[in-house]
């Protein structure tokens, strides 16, 4: 006899060892657990520590830490993404590998109801003996899934896709503007490189969408719902929305040199910056990006890691550039992006178009600029500018440097008041907010993607 929709799930959660992924699984988690349903949460030990104060129902969500072993090429001690450079993350995806007896003997205890996954493809095959559910959820957007990994796109073992390959989205793709540079496919190429021990990135993550009951996706069909369904065809399952489940405002006030220090601006005369926590860049790349803000002519605040090569970003700084930006601009390393954001003297966002900050930027009151630097920052840019033309992204030479000139171009376009492409992505962002922020949409998601659980379940 089915259950009736009143009866609550036990989901077990297992994401990849990232940030960018383990939080909006978080995210989803605190979604579920307000609604009454039990959540266990397997992650990286060091990893809880982090995370914990983003539990909000630490009665119905509990953490179960793994070991993340020890494996040649991989630093000792290194349990996340953000422990280590972008290219030793193949290593990391073997050590999580290797965790899998830890996982089924936390699973064949717990017995949930559901398991949502990611990039660990053999979760599947437990299921049959354990006797759950999975759900491979993507907090990646409908975009990447449809343009890099979808069956269509036929990488095979023996080589890696050519240029032009990459370029072109695959057979069937439901737009016709993602046509990707050439300095944008060499950064999708990765698709074909090794991610773990004798697997592709392109195989694990196939594996793990054709082998799950259901494949679900954290965007919403106002958005991406064309992609959606292409990516349901494709591999002949059933696609679960949860929309965009944004964090709960952050009750934490803005440090108190951060409120100062914005309080001398105008409103909406701020241009904020901030890549996110992979991505390093180049010295004579930061050099570019402070430089480019200072020829803007407004205040500004710039959030990045030091470059390559250096300790800090004072020292990478360029000759005489803290003199001439004086109070104007300030360069440092980490800040609370969700309150910086939310400060009424902020007017532009600057960043890498991560899923996450995608996500902020659309539904912050800021004019939005692009510098995406992976391949699914670049389709999510590509979302955003070509789609939905609510951003604007920073030309690139053929290399996929940017320049001071072309940054400060970018800026100025939004910033101006005068500005056709301004005015253009600000009546369109104000659109999309709007909607994303009308009353019932959110919770609506939620409620309808538990619906879709239950009939899951009893199948």
């Amino acid at each position: 006899m089915a259950k009736s929709n009143d009866s609550k799930f036990h989901i077990a959660m297992f994401p990849w060892f990232a940030f960018g992924h383990m939080t909006p699984f978080l995210y989803l988690s605190n979604e579920l657990a307000k609604r009454g349903h039990r959540i266990s949460f397997l992650l990286p030990n060091k990893a809880q520590h982090q995370l914990q104060p983003t539990n909000h129902h630490s009665d119905l969500i509990t953490f179960y830490p793994l070991v993340v072993p020890t494996v040649d090429g991989l630093p000792k001690g290194t349990e996340t993404a953000s422990d280590i450079p972008i290219f030793l993350t193949t290593h990391l995806a073997t050590a999580m590998d290797l965790t899998r007896h830890q996982v089924e003997s936390i699973l064949i205890n717990l017995k949930p109801d559901f398991v949502f996954y990611d990039t660990a493809y053999w979760i599947p095959e437990l299921a049959s003996t354990i006797g759950f559910k999975t759900v491979c959820y993507n907090a990646v957007c409908a975009a990447s899934l449809a343009t890099a990994v979808v069956p269509a796109r036929k990488v095979f073992k023996e080589r890696q896709l050519t240029m032009e390959e990459l370029a072109m989205p695959p057979p069937g793709y439901p737009s016709t503007t993602v046509v990707l540079r050439q300095h944008e496919a060499r950064a999708l190429s990765f698709i074909s490189f090794e991610f773990g021990s004798g697997i592709t990135f392109y195989d694990r993550i196939k594996t793990a969408m054709e082998k799950c009951n259901a494949i679900s996706i954290r965007t919403c069909h106002e958005v991406e719902g064309e992609l959606c369904n292409y990516i349901g065809t494709q591999f002949a399952k059933p696609v679960f929305l949860t929309g965009p489940v944004l964090p709960e405002p952050d009750k934490n006030r803005i440090e108190d040199r951060w409120e100062r220090w914005l309080g001398q601006f105008e409103p909406g005369s701020v241009v904020f910056c901030a890549f996110g926590s992979q991505w390093v860049l180049e010295k004579a790349q930061f050099q570019e990006l402070v430089l480019g803000f200072e020829s803007t002519g407004l205040p500004f605040l710039v959030a990045v890691k030091p470059p390559t090569g250096v300790a800090t970003v004072e020292e990478a700084l360029p000759e005489g550039f803290e003199e001439r930006v004086r109070e104007r601009g300030v360069v440092c390393g980490w800040v609370q992006q969700q309150q910086i954001l939310g400060h009424k003297s902020v007017g532009c966002f600057v960043n890498h178009c991560g899923f996450g900050s995608m996500w902020e930027a659309l539904m912050s009151e800021s004019q939005i600029v692009l510098v995406p630097h992976l391949g699914d920052q670049i389709l999510n840019t590509r979302l955003l500018a070509d789609e939905l033309k609510v951003a604007v992204e920073v030309e690139r030479d053929e290399n996929g440097l940017f320049s001071k000139e072309n940054l400060c171009k970018a800026v100025k376009s939004v910033m101006d008041k005068e500005s056709e492409v301004g005015g253009l992505v600000r009546k369109n962002h104000k659109k999309w907010r709007e909607t994303l922020l009308s009353e019932g949409f959110m919770s609506g998601y939620i409620d309808g993607f538990i619906e879709k659980l239950h009939e899951l379940k009893c199948q």
